[in-house]
């Protein structure tokens, strides 16, 4: 992060994207706030003020910019805060401001005392966890308001106010027009009447088609189909009232405006903010590229290309769907094991009807694995499943649900790894493989996986491990290149 005003107004006048999202400028003259890439007028520099968030500008009193669009600005990854705490709470307020959840809560769930998360959230975010929660609600209807043709009650609902009333309140006290007087001054493309646009932003560049490669080869048929360039797959969530809400998603690249466009069924409403933050993840959304390559280019000394500046790890939309996964690809190919998903979804998945050809169920969750009658091995066996790897299956099913394992609150990944260990069936390879893909760790180094030995051959496990220790604390990203690399 640059630290002085002066370094920092530079890099605004450069439209530097490298810094979009880690700050934002208040601008005393308009009353607006900008991300340093905004290509409005350039305002001298005695006007400007730097704000590390979205909702520090707004506690002081400054109005989202229409052109450059704050909520569109990309997150930053989990290596970059230095509290985790606040920043996992940070997290959390963006997946949940539709639910109206306490701060109480949250930080019951962090394990936590709510005056300890709000004494490091204000030092980390300059703001209380409750402004910020307030800041995500308003930019998530602003882009509603934008982008889509959906009535502002149903808006104001999704967006977590609770009511048109308070809605109209807060907006117009915020940002000194009403949400219908916003929805006037932005000209929103024509969208189908079920189908819900949105925009989210990322650092580039972005590796676009070795994501979806790398998903394209893992989609478990009936859940995941990519074609024509995009990413489509079935959802069915829980809502803030305990019900689930099914539909289905497509993710596609618009690289000129370094965003991802996010389309989903309007049965989804209810859900939004849980599917934007999944997506997210899945995306690799908050990464800084460019941090990154400068540590893993030494990477390009043992062959040239072997880091590609850019490249993401993909995570996941569902923890459980993607654990499942791995454990079924353990000692087969990457085909095999989408087959044994497969006919895992077709006989226990549910039905959801999508409209879109491929996309027919949702991935059986936790509970619908432990509901199953008698011996897991009478279930899974006649779909090609061993006996070791169903029982894994059986059992990781159960340590979630029963709270042993949680792939959603997690402040210590390496700590959660340990307790998949302890899983009968679960080595290090696929512990480490969930910590990247389900947990965001940025530092995980698969040294025995049969691809990065043949990509770095002829270097053993022990040699891979030593010659890895330069690349912390990017060896998930490490990973990633290697794969591609083949």
């Amino acid at each position: 992060m640059l630290d002085t005003d002066s370094a920092l107004y530079d890099a605004f006048v450069a439209k530097d994207s490298r810094f979009d999202g880690r700050f934002f400028v208040g601008i005393s003259s308009t009353g607006i706030y900008c991300r340093p890439v905004c290509r409005a007028r350039q305002p001298k520099a005695e006007n400007c003020t730097f704000y590390a968030t979205a909702a520090q500008a707004e506690l002081e009193g400054y109005r989202p910019c229409l052109l450059c669009r704050p909520e569109l600005a990309p997150g930053t990854s989990i290596t970059d805060a230095t509290t985790k705490l606040a920043h996992k709470a940070a997290r959390i307020l963006e997946e949940r401001c539709g639910g109206g959840e306490s701060i109480e809560k949250i930080a019951g769930l962090l394990g936590c005392t709510d005056r300890h998360l709000r004494r490091v959230f204000t030092k980390e975010y300059h703001v209380t966890p409750l402004q910020y929660l307030q800041t995500c609600r308003l930019l998530l209807a602003k882009n509603l308001l934008t982008d889509t043709n959906l009535n502002v009650l149903d808006i104001a609902m999704a967006s977590g106010f609770g009511s048109l009333r308070r809605f109209n309140d807060v907006f117009k006290k915020h940002y000194h027009l009403t949400p219908t007087s916003l929805r006037k001054q932005t000209v929103a493309e024509n969208h189908k009447n079920w189908e819900i646009t949105f925009a989210l932003g990322y650092r580039p560049p972005y590796q676009w088609e070795d994501m979806l490669n790398f998903l394209a080869g893992r989609a478990i048929a009936g859940v995941e189909v990519v074609k024509n360039g995009e990413y489509m797959r079935t959802v069915h969530l829980k809502n803030a009232k305990g019900m689930y809400d099914s539909g289905w998603i497509r993710v596609g690249h618009k690289p000129q405006k370094n965003v991802l466009s996010v389309t989903m069924s309007e049965t989804l409403l209810p859900v939004l903010p849980q599917i934007l933050a999944r997506i997210r993840h899945l995306f690799d959304l908050y990464c800084n590229p460019e941090a990154v390559y400068e540590t893993l280019k030494v990477m390009n000394n043992i062959r040239p290309g072997l880091c590609i500046v850019g490249t993401r790890v993909p995570g996941c939309f569902n923890a459980f769907e993607m654990a499942v996964r791995a454990v079924l690809g353990q000692q087969i190919s990457v085909k095999s094991a989408s087959t044994l998903a497969a006919r895992l979804v077709s006989q226990y998945g549910m039905p959801i009807q999508t409209g879109i050809e491929g996309l027919t169920h949702a991935f059986p969750s936790p509970e619908d694995i432990l509901a199953l009658d008698g011996p897991i091995e009478n279930h899974f066996g006649p779909l090609g499943v061993i006996g070791t790897r169903s029982r894994t299956i059986y059992e990781l099913a159960r340590k979630i649900t029963q709270g042993e394992i949680d792939f959603t609150f997690f402040l210590q990944p390496e700590e959660e790894m340990k307790k998949l260990m302890e899983i009968p069936g679960i080595g290090n390879w696929t512990a480490q493989y969930i910590g990247m893909r389900a947990m965001e760790w940025p530092d995980a180094f698969l040294e025995t996986d049969a691809g990065v030995k043949k990509a770095l051959q002829p270097y053993t496990s022990k040699e891979l491990l030593k010659m890895a220790e330069s690349w912390r604390p990017w060896r998930s990203y490490a990973t990633i290149n290697l794969w591609n690399s083949l």
